[in-house]
């Protein structure tokens, strides 16, 4: 049996599937540049008043094409899962199976501590198949678990390691270097020695 694909909101139609008019997506436009803005000021736990005071807009017009803080983070968030995404699936060449792993293990990092709070966002998100991130994610996921296998293959990393676990463990590191001063390299090190293959 085909599962049922989980419909997507695009960039011209409103949280209630309705084309957008134009001044709307001026509109929705805004809020997105505005809550880029000020996610990266104070984190992805910012008010969404906030969000609309730097956007220039009514509350409500924020709620009206993002139902949700998830939805709006789903949103500002799409563009960084999709490169994430093409880097899993189309390492650069000549990169061994382990350093194309590695590679974009270092990008995700960057990636969820780009946003203070971001981490501790998305962790009870994105194992959750009801929720819009973990739909967001989810081939960047299968393209994580092309990689991880390659590296299993080649006897990098430990045969019990699956995906889930180990985007656990980044976004746990991740979690740690946005509350102290560590920038997660440290932690990341170590536990990338504690994945590797038991002699």
């Amino acid at each position: 049996m085909t599962p049922t694909a989980t419909p997507r909101i695009h960039a011209d139609q409103s949280a209630q599937g309705q084309p957008v008019r134009a001044d709307a997506a001026r509109n929705r436009a805004r809020v997105l540049s505005a809550a880029r803005s000020v996610f990266a000021a104070q984190g992805a736990d910012a008010s969404l008043h906030e969000v609309a005071r730097f956007a220039g807009v009514g509350v409500g017009t924020v709620y009206r094409h993002f139902a949700t803080r998830e939805a709006l983070l789903e949103a500002v968030l799409s563009d960084r899962f999709e490169s994430l995404r093409q880097l899993a699936a189309e390492p650069a060449a000549g990169l061994s199976a382990e350093d194309a792993l590695l590679e974009w293990i270092g990008a995700f990092v960057r990636h969820l501590t780009a946003y203070r709070w971001l981490a501790s966002s998305l962790m009870p998100t994105l194992h959750h198949e009801s929720s819009l991130l973990y739909q967001a994610c989810r081939e960047m996921r299968m393209a994580v678990d092309g990689l991880l296998r390659a590296a299993q293959a080649a006897g990098s990393f430990r045969s019990d390691l699956d995906t889930s676990t180990l985007l656990k463990l980044i976004n746990a590191i991740a979690l740690t270097a946005e509350q102290t001063s560590d920038d997660g390299a440290r932690l990341l090190d170590f536990v990338m020695t504690g994945l590797r293959p038991r002699s």
